[in-house]
């Protein structure tokens, strides 16, 4: 009889997930440690949710169909679908209806966090990635939007960019109301078919979102999507609107709600002497929940992928205003604005524009000899240790050839060689894995010399 062949798991990973390594993980870092400057000058407060959430909290504000499992990660539990969180937005409401009555109004927050969607990845898109999110929650005054784009433009700026490398664009969502208003489009799945057509015109161009507005668009891929099912007087409108950006609705809608919107933002830009943000009315943002002012942050410089080819980008973040969001969790007055970026993306940008002097720190490598003399090893160990260099006897099991090839790979600073005739000396041998040079050093003034090297 022949054995049963043992079937090996994968060592690749699902499409949209990646391993990260240490240089972006710490670039990483240090974006992070610049939003949390700025966000305590801000005065914003720091919060953490779960990464799951009940699917019903979070599935109405996708941005795909009814299925709970449709964009989102979920499974069953017991009786109740959970969800993977898709963004921090919607657990944010959430949250606050949660604990309306002892927040303080507005409740300015932010947070750091995963988030998680199933949907087709593309270059510099995951599905898995840490996103950076504040909002002002519990306020109409629209110097709250402009001060968020300041904000993140203070946070850009301070992890290496300046005002040529990026533009924040903005409009309102209510510009989209009246051109709804003056076609007479009052299906809110047609109008939310639109609203994510026209939120791709900066990746697609105009000739394919006009596919998706008509019947529909197939992908290099194969894959379908079904269009808007626009007639072409309809089309040739939005046309006018959102990529000649020659006409405006004239009608009551666009007055009394984007006009007033317009006019707001430009002054409060202008009080903020806030210079590097552009008006576009193409700017829609495809999420079904925004009611005002929705904005996005674009990089104006070449972004290449891993081959090295220049690649459709997109923005690195953008928001919105929210009113109603809250008010779907119970009888909440709650209105709100919020912005986010994708830290992942921002860095992988970031990595190609900067030449980050990121130091990293790896360890002296003390070399075994003979396993009996542990203890000698481990004094010196501790020794370097307590004087907060970072330091570490070979844990493997190979002779020294294979002990420097050890230190060379991870790119250790020096090795200390410590056999018989160091021990019998008193004296340890410190090589310079740099220079190769070696010197022979008393113990207690060993930790001296590492200072001279590291």
């Amino acid at each position: 009889m022949t054995k049963d062949k043992k079937i090996k798991p994968s060592k690749e990973l699902p499409l949209g997930f990646v391993d990260r390594q240490e240089k972006e993980l710490l670039i990483r870092d240090f974006v992070i440690s610049n939003i949390k400057e700025v966000m305590i000058k801000y005065g914003f407060q720091y919060l953490e949710t779960p990464s799951f959430e009940y699917s019903d909290s979070i599935g109405k504000f996708l941005p795909d169909k009814d299925r709970p499992d449709q964009g989102v990660f979920s499974f069953k539990d017991e009786k109740s679908w959970l969800s993977l969180r898709y963004d921090l937005t919607a657990p944010l409401a959430r949250y606050v209806a949660k604990n309306y009555l002892e927040l303080p109004k507005p409740f300015k927050r932010y947070q750091l966090g995963k988030v998680w969607r199933n949907e087709k990845p593309g270059p510099g898109r995951f599905r898995e990635f840490l996103q950076f999110d504040a909002d002002f929650v519990g306020t109409k005054n629209l110097m709250a939007d402009a001060e968020l784009c300041v904000m993140i433009s203070e946070i850009l700026e301070k992890c290496g960019l300046n005002e040529k490398d990026y533009t924040i664009k903005w409009s309102t969502r209510k510009l989209t109301d009246a051109l709804f208003a003056e076609l007479k489009i009052n299906s809110s799945n047609k109008r939310l078919k639109i609203l994510r057509s026209l939120d791709k015109l900066d990746r697609l161009g105009w000739d394919e979102v006009k596919k998706l507005l008509g019947k529909g668009r197939k992908d290099k891929s194969g894959d379908f999507t079904e269009g808007a099912e626009l007639p072409s007087n309809q089309i040739q409108k939005i046309y006018e609107v959102f990529v000649q950006k020659k006409l405006m609705p004239k009608n009551e809608n666009y007055e009394e709600g984007a006009s007033k919107d317009i006019t707001n933002m430009k002054n409060f830009f202008e009080i903020f002497d806030f210079k590097n943000c552009n008006f576009d009315p193409s700017i829609i943002r495809g999420l079904e929940y925004y009611t005002g002012p929705v904005f996005e942050v674009n990089l104006n410089f070449e972004v290449k992928n891993s081959k090295g080819q220049p690649i459709q980008f997109g923005s690195i973040g953008g928001g919105g205003r929210y009113d109603n969001l809250v008010s779907n969790f119970g009888n909440f007055e709650c209105p709100a604005t919020g912005i986010s970026i994708g830290l992942d993306r921002l860095v992988f940008a970031l990595m190609q524009k900067k030449d980050f002097k990121i130091k990293v720190t790896r360890p002296v490598v003390i070399c075994v000899f003979d396993k009996n003399n542990f203890k000698d090893y481990i004094n010196i160990l501790n020794k370097i240790r307590s004087s907060g260099i970072s330091a570490e006897i070979y844990s493997g099991e190979n002779k020294l050839k294979k002990q420097m090839e050890y230190a060379n790979k991870i790119g250790s600073p020096a090795v200390i060689l410590y056999g018989e005739d160091e021990i019998k000396s008193g004296k340890a041998t410190l090589r310079n894995l740099e220079t190769g040079k070696e010197i022979s050093v008393k113990t207690e003034e060993i930790i001296s010399e590492i200072k001279k090297i590291i």
